[in-house]
């Protein structure tokens, strides 16, 4: 199925086709190619907003996910029973917090693909 990349910020560049060949290798070794998935990439200030409303956390962030499957366990995958719902949901990339976070010997483009998945609401 789908993968969607939206960049929603203007802060840190993105190179969209690195960084979907490597979503794509890992959603190829977890299986799951089969489903959906959105990557949306944003600034400091719209990750922090998020965080507020979904954690409570008036903080910037690397990674927040919303699984479409709300009751899995971790390392669980869905079992759908309906071609809408091979989903496995939105993770919000905060770039800008990413970058930040980055030492000076780390690539960017590297460390933003092992970001995705820390974070869960």
């Amino acid at each position: 199925m789908s993968l969607v990349i939206r960049n929603l910020q203007r802060v840190i560049p993105i190179r969209r086709a690195p960084l979907r060949s490597k979503i794509e290798i890992v959603r190829r070794i977890l299986g799951v190619q089969k489903f959906d998935l959105g990557i949306i990439c944003v600034d400091n200030k719209n990750i922090q907003h998020i965080n507020r409303i979904y954690r409570d956390r008036n903080v910037p962030t690397d990674v927040l996910s919303f699984p479409f499957h709300e009751n899995l366990k971790a390392g669980e995958f869905p079992q759908p029973d309906f071609p809408d719902d091979y989903n496995l949901g939105d993770i919000f990339l905060g770039v800008e917090y990413i970058f930040q976070q980055c030492k000076e010997s780390e690539d960017y483009n590297d460390i933003l693909t092992v970001s995705g998945g820390t974070e869960s609401t």
